[in-house]
């Protein structure tokens, strides 16, 4: 399957389920895809800045040249990540609650709040293991040449980790 018939597919599965996918499944919609490919938001909030392409898998495929076995391995791994970043947000939604519900509180409990920070830096840390992992699997995944033009965007900042 070329490059063009994967990329035909999700248009598929998109139209079949009455909404426009991303490109790596259901979920948010192509305006919600802006700079959200390995960890964290735009602001940064869950541990640090993120790939900054509108549609990673598109993208890579088209400027690495990826053949079809490449563009599935890289769809994989996205999607792994993308899930890894939605527990991110969830937890992270989880410990701001935590905090304003202990400040909330009558007297302030140093030890729960130190607990909620501890659960972020946890999260964290999953995060940017994941994308350690996820990085280590594309760099296997790359031919020399791919690796080297993959280099160049992200220091050129067209691709933003």
């Amino acid at each position: 399957m070329h490059m063009h018939n994967v990329v035909r597919e999700f248009w598929r599965h998109a139209q079949a389920h009455g909404h426009r996918c991303g490109p790596m499944g259901c979920g948010p919609t192509d305006s919600d895809w802006g700079a959200r490919f390995a960890m964290g938001d735009q602001d940064g909030e869950c541990g640090g800045a993120a790939f900054g392409v509108r549609r990673p898998l598109r993208f890579l495929a088209y400027k690495l040249d990826l053949d079809d076995d490449q563009v599935s391995e890289l769809a994989a791994i996205l999607s792994e990540l993308k899930t890894e970043r939605a527990q991110a947000a969830v937890d992270h939604r989880r410990s701001t609650s935590a905090f304003a519900d202990a400040m909330a509180g009558e007297a302030f409990d140093a030890g729960r709040v130190a607990a909620i920070a501890q659960e972020r830096v946890k999260t964290a840390e999953s995060l940017r293991d994941a994308v350690v992992r996820a990085l280590e699997r594309i760099h296997r995944l790359l031919r020399p040449e791919q690796r080297s033009r993959f280099a160049y965007l992200v220091r050129t900042g067209a691709l933003v980790i």
